[in-house]
């Protein structure tokens, strides 16, 4: 089994940093450094870096470049301009989700999807498949190396690194320039942990200079190393959905909260069922939850309600480490989604207090 494990341009170096490698998606990747909670407060509070060059990456070219991504896509890709990013998602045929994805629009013609680590195989068989109109594919995945720069204060770790004024790149917004004397990086106001901060795109052979760089100019911030078990919790916290926990095959974006990125505005796979759907009203809907009791929520607990029914079952479940409390999320009856709703979780065979939240969980 370890044979097949992937390895990231930076494996050793983390090794080296004291990362605890597991395999995730594939890959050998850093699971932590410290502690969890210490690298979650780090993000929350000052600046921290993920490596997450596991995720994958394919270029969208040509005059049908458009015409492909409209056609497997929910979203509107027509809407982006120039150097916006958009969410997204791949709808099956069946109502499920393939994959949730970023679009990045380059050029007129130029697009990069960025896609799951684990899905980066069934996701380019699932575009290739769909590309009856010859529009031009490249999968780069293994080319790229991906820094997730998060947190307040990471503006003020790595502006010195770059003539490209990091505060002007809004949310979902790009830009292509000079980083760490590396020309051509991707500088992206995105991120997954709704810390603030940004992720940067580089080739294989600049990703060590670009990190080290990175950590020399944080370093008096207190610029940390950050895993994925934080990755999780941070991601949480907000109501970020995660591929194969909250949404998959089976569960349709509407039912995931996803109707924001789903438009009727034009034709896409399956469109037409899910519009059907949606004026139809679903049966159960993701929400998210805090426990108002002791406790931890783990994926696949019963979800229950007042009179001790199971309503549905938990997808994503944790002690928010900025919180104190335990939190999650998970589908329920249509019914029992509102926010403020009680409702109870299912821990070790005793049904614990909790109540249905407007997300994201953590308030600002």
């Amino acid at each position: 089994m370890e044979d097949n494990i992937k390895k990231i341009q930076l494996n050793d170096l983390h090794v080296a940093l004291g990362g605890k490698m597991v395999p995730f998606a594939g890959y050998n990747m850093p699971v932590r450094y410290s502690s969890d909670i210490e690298e979650h407060k780090t993000v929350r509070e000052g600046v921290g870096v993920f490596d997450v060059s596991h995720m994958g990456e394919f270029m969208v070219t040509g005059p049908k470049a458009l015409d492909l991504i409209q056609k497997v896509t929910s979203n509107d890709a027509s809407k982006l301009i120039i150097g916006q990013a958009q969410y997204s998602c791949f709808p099956n045929e069946k109502g499920g989700i393939v994959d949730d994805l970023i679009v990045y629009k380059f050029e007129e013609e130029k697009y990069m999807l960025v896609v799951n680590a684990s899905n980066i195989e069934k996701d380019w068989a699932w575009i290739n498949q769909h590309n009856t109109m010859e529009a031009e594919l490249e999968n780069i995945s293994d080319t790229l190396s991906l820094f997730a720069i998060q947190g307040p204060k990471a503006i003020e770790a790595v502006q010195s690194l770059t003539p490209v004024n990091l505060s002007e790149v809004k949310f979902y917004h790009f830009t292509v320039g000079e980083f760490a004397g590396v020309q051509d990086v991707i500088i992206s106001g995105t991120g997954y942990t709704g810390a603030g901060g940004f992720e940067i795109y580089v080739k294989n052979e600049d990703a060590e200079k670009v990190w080290k760089a990175v950590f020399e100019a944080g370093k008096g911030l207190n610029i940390k190393p950050i895993g994925l078990g934080a990755r999780d919790t941070l991601r949480l916290e907000m109501g970020y959905c995660l591929y194969g926990n909250d949404i998959n095959d089976e569960t349709s974006p509407l039912e995931a909260g996803l109707g924001w990125i789903t438009k009727f505005t034009k034709d896409f796979i399956n469109s037409e069922n899910l519009k059907k759907q949606k004026e139809a009203g679903v049966d159960k809907k993701l929400v998210g939850f805090t426990l108002q009791e002791r406790g931890i929520p783990r994926g696949h607990y019963p979800i229950v309600n007042t009179s001790g029914e199971v309503i549905g079952e938990v997808t994503s479940g944790t002690q928010s480490p900025s919180m104190g409390i335990g939190i999650g999320m998970g589908y329920v009856k249509t019914e029992y989604a509102t926010p403020g709703t009680e409702i109870a979780i299912t821990v070790r065979n005793k049904n614990l207090a909790a109540k249905v939240e407007k997300l994201p969980l953590l308030k600002k």
